[in-house]
């Protein structure tokens, strides 16, 4: 697993949102996955996940929750299929306290549902690239940013990293280019290019890059099942 120290900046804290509106880019291209009501049904279960990330899900959730400390307050960037939120939940502790945020509708109610009995978790509506609520001592943006156009990118990055508190930490797991020759790699790159388009910007893009950059964070990556997954995690001094 490779290891690479980088740099970068953030700015100023930013409100709670309100009523933020479902942008274009996700109603054209992901209505599919997560607008449709019976889509999403369908696709929020475990076993789906898992098999979407070839096996690799345990491994890539308990990779992200390395970084997050128990007890402290954490932001989850958007919900996550399957059994992450309640994971990362428990994960929090009754100690802790999550706040999860969608700019979907429909994917704060399913989130809810799945949170039912967790008290320390919280779900509300807002956009990624202004969430408000922090300062954070962890945010988790979990295979969110190849699904967004690279402008959209830069502005989740920068809003997230902009709530993160003095010497937490902004995690981020996502898609990354895999070695050349990567048995998989023909069939990603199908259907990244089918039905993921923005992840191919985000394959020939550091994400530190996308920061800004100044001395308010050091970057660290790591990447995973042959190059194909990465966390990289920004960690405020």
């Amino acid at each position: 697993m490779d290891q690479i120290i980088l740099k970068s900046q953030s700015q100023a804290l930013v409100p709670l949102s309100t009523k933020p509106v479902i942008p274009d880019y996700l109603k054209k291209t992901y209505h599919w996955a997560y607008i449709d009501p019976t889509t999403v049904s369908w696709l929020d279960r475990g076993i789906i996940v898992w098999a979407i990330l070839w096996g690799n899900s345990r491994r890539l959730m308990k990779s992200a929750f390395e970084e997050i400390k128990p007890g402290g307050r954490v932001l989850q960037a958007a919900y996550v299929y399957g059994d992450f939120s309640p994971n990362l939940a428990r994960h929090v502790g009754e100690n802790g306290q999550l706040d999860v945020i969608d700019i979907v509708p429909l994917q704060v109610e399913n989130c809810r549902r799945r949170l039912k009995g967790l008290p320390q978790a919280k779900v509300r509506l807002a956009d990624a690239a202004a969430p408000g609520g922090g300062p954070y001592d962890g945010i988790c943006c979990y295979f969110l940013l190849h699904e967004m156009p690279h402008e959209k990118k830069v502005e989740v990055i920068r809003g997230l990293l902009d709530n993160v508190a003095p010497g937490g930490k902004a995690v981020f797991v996502d898609y990354h280019k895999p070695v050349r020759f990567h048995p998989l790699g023909g069939i990603m790159n199908l259907i990244w290019r089918k039905l993921e388009p923005f992840t191919m910007d985000l394959l020939e893009t550091e994400i530190s890059t996308l920061a800004g950059g100044d001395d308010a964070f050091t970057w660290s990556k790591q990447t995973f099942f042959g190059g194909l997954y990465q966390k990289v995690v920004a960690t405020r001094r």
